[in-house]
């Protein structure tokens, strides 16, 4: 019999057809029985409507004789319909090894994504080792922030990789073509050109003076009660923004949540309010957001522990040059003895 990477040749690697759904499922349960957390690979009737609705869009790895042995979905997980997430990458153990998964995200990367017209597709990499980062890291994907503590160490037990909770780094690649403005709030005006320095088109960079609208605030949350993490997207931060998110923080903390995201608009002239706000709370900054509302976003983020610093594995100096911003931000607003740090 030949090796896989002899049949490598005879693999096509495509975008989901309604044939592949039950090799997807077959796929999953091959590597994690019925345990993997998004329900929605073992479903196929559910995978085909997600993927008419362009909600979720799989990639695969057939055989010649169809046989699915490799998987990559993009989804969307931002409020721009345009952009999207690419994960739930997954591959047959007797491929492991055969280079399919790097064949995977070129042809998303460099085929699909531009033929689907997409503002931008972004990956969270976990720091817990390197792998992720550097596969990415070929095809043009650009790091803009790392959410801290974002994963259980519980998720990673059975292979034994984390010592703590896991760091994700954000790896993004925009095609969007059209020009934007954005408002640069003051304290962080250093942190965001270098991250935009790479940027293939740099947008126009304004510096926000405007006060907080007078309408009452709107946040949407989404909770995610395994990870003890609360995605806090601040629709239309308004003269009780700073009560409003006190209040919503209380809840949280109470229903057990020990990582608070806010998802930020900076094409809001008024940013550097929002962010004195957030600060004073214990909120440091996160990162830089490609076309997350169309326009660019700023992810700011509380721990109510010291963060697992010691268990982010960093590849590129880039990563972490923005890694030595968000500690340096921690250490002045976010840390347990900072005396800005608000009791809850």
């Amino acid at each position: 019999m030949e090796s896989n990477r002899q049949q490598y040749d005879d693999l096509n690697i495509g975008i989901f057809h309604p044939r592949d759904a039950e090799g997807i499922a077959g796929l999953f349960r091959s590597v994690y029985g019925e345990e993997y957390p998004v329900r929605l690979v073992y479903n196929p009737a559910e995978l085909i409507a997600a993927f008419e609705r362009e909600e979720n869009i799989p990639i695969v790895a057939r055989t010649a004789d169809g046989r699915i042995v490799a998987h990559e979905a993009l989804y969307r997980t931002s409020p721009n319909l345009k952009v999207y997430e690419a994960g739930q990458g997954l591959v047959a153990l007797e491929w492991r090894g055969s280079g399919v998964n790097g064949q995977i995200n070129d042809y998303i990367l460099n085929t699909l994504v531009p033929r689907l017209n997409m503002d931008a597709v972004f990956g969270e990499a976990v720091c817990n080792h390197v792998y992720m980062q550097k596969g990415w890291g070929r095809f043009g994907t650009m790091e803009t922030g790392i959410e801290v503590d974002l994963m259980p160490h519980e998720a990673y037990v059975a292979e034994g990789s984390a010592t703590g909770r896991v760091a994700t780094l954000f790896m993004f690649r925009n095609y969007r073509k059209q020009e934007q403005a954005v408002y640069l709030p003051g304290i962080y005006r250093d942190h965001l050109q270098f991250i935009y320095s790479t940027f293939p088109a740099i947008p126009k960079l304004k510096a926000g003076r405007a006060a907080l609208p007078l309408e009452p605030s709107k946040i949407e949350t989404q909770v995610f009660d395994f990870a003890k993490v609360a995605r806090m997207t601040i629709k239309n931060p308004g003269a009780d923004f700073e009560a409003a998110v006190a209040d919503q923080q209380k809840v949280l903390v109470s229903q057990g949540m020990v990582v608070l995201q806010a998802w930020l608009n900076l094409s809001w002239p008024f940013i550097d309010k929002v962010i004195d706000i957030l600060r004073k709370h214990g909120y440091f900054f996160g990162g830089l957001l490609p076309a997350w509302f169309e326009t660019d976003g700023l992810l700011m983020q509380k721990v109510l522990q010291r963060p697992n610093w010691e268990g982010i594995n960093l590849y590129s100096d880039r990563a972490k040059e923005i890694l030595g911003f968000i500690k340096a931000d921690w250490s002045r607003v976010g840390s347990p003895s900072s005396p800005l740090r608000r009791s809850l």
